[in-house]
């Protein structure tokens, strides 16, 4: 069993680095700042394959923290539309941090900017802490949350999150890894299956409208296989939206990738509700990625599983409200395959 090494320092803290592996090869490395998976292998034809994205530094990531790279954003992931809510009657006011007027991942110092506690790991598993006081950011309630990542034979990545509060808040967790099945180039030509048939559309800001439309005869119709390449009048499609998975709170598949080369596939599989697909059509790092790779715009794509964008100020869209007699829970599953 690796022991975590250290990885560097933030804010007076270290930040330590564990890695984990399958006996099948398969290896994944998790720091504790932003609770990040720094780097995934899995077996391919030629041997291990790297499918993530992800720094060499501690710096890279402090740098480049609002692209979120293998970080576990929060309290709530995605976006709130004009940085604010209402909760029983009371009115938060959260950073803007997107275009000044809303808040994208609860501000550029949420979760995935903070360094976790290491709680306790072993040869395959690894499980990180972070308590969030009243009012951080904003947001109410002291809020304790752990994240599990543990590997499954023969090549799966498995993510178990759970939080509790003492006071009713919003909490909305994913995984923001940025993936690319081939281990270089741009992911246009993945093959990807969404497995829904409804989407969330959004307004000029990224803001879910409120409406659920169905995915036929959109760009959003990826209920066949095909390329994540979509073609229109003004150019390429850009993906940073929602749709809403088949799935009913039970384990179950939301998508499904393969490589470009055809030899490398990814499920996944979750308990949550939708599922966010950004092709990082937009991606602008200020730093080399591993082993000096060039992180360019669609160098990779995310499938992060989580409650829909803003369902804190839609009353239709699923609750997101935690409360102090409830215990949040969400698992989440990408199973590599050949």
């Amino acid at each position: 069993m690796s022991k975590p090494v250290l990885f560097g320092s933030f804010g007076g803290e270290d930040v330590h680095e564990v890695t984990l592996r399958t006996d099948s090869g398969a290896e994944a490395k998790v720091i504790t700042y932003g609770a990040v998976i720094r780097d995934l292998k899995v077996p391919s034809p030629e041997g291990l394959r790297r499918v993530l994205l992800g720094f060499d530094t501690l710096d890279a990531y402090v740098g480049n923290k609002h692209w979120h790279l293998g970080a576990v954003p929060g309290p709530v992931a995605n976006r709130i539309a004009g940085g604010s809510f209402t909760l029983d009657g009371d009115v938060y006011s959260l950073p803007h941090n997107q275009a000044g007027r809303h808040t994208l991942h609860s501000g550029d110092n949420g979760f995935g900017a903070r360094n976790w506690t290491l709680v306790a790991y072993d040869r395959r598993s690894v499980t990180l802490a972070l308590i969030a006081d009243d009012g951080d950011d904003g947001f109410p309630g002291r809020l304790t949350t752990t994240v599990t990542y543990r590997l499954i034979e023969p090549a799966t990545l498995q993510i178990s999150y759970c939080a509790t509060t003492d006071k009713a808040t919003p909490v909305n967790l994913t995984n923001h890894a940025y993936f690319n099945l081939d281990g270089g180039g741009d992911v246009l030509a993945h093959r990807l299956v969404l497995e829904a048939d409804f989407f969330t559309p959004t307004d000029g800001d990224l803001i879910p409208t409120g409406e659920i439309l169905a995915v036929k005869g959109t760009p959003w119709d990826f209920r066949t296989e095909r390329p994540i390449r979509f073609e229109t009048s003004n150019g390429l499609f850009h993906y940073d939206g929602n749709v809403i998975l088949r799935g009913s709170g039970a384990l179950a598949p939301a998508a499904r990738v393969v490589s470009a080369q055809g030899d490398v596939t990814m499920e996944v599989w979750t308990t949550k509700p939708g599922l966010q697909f950004f092709d990082a059509a937009t991606l602008k790092v200020s730093s080399p990625g591993l082993d000096g790779m060039r992180l360019l715009p669609r160098s990779g794509f995310c499938l992060e599983p989580q409650f829909f964008p803003d369902s804190i100020n839609k009353p239709h869209f699923q609750n997101c409200v935690l409360r102090p007699d409830e215990v949040y829970t969400h698992r989440t599953e990408y199973r590599f395959g050949r």
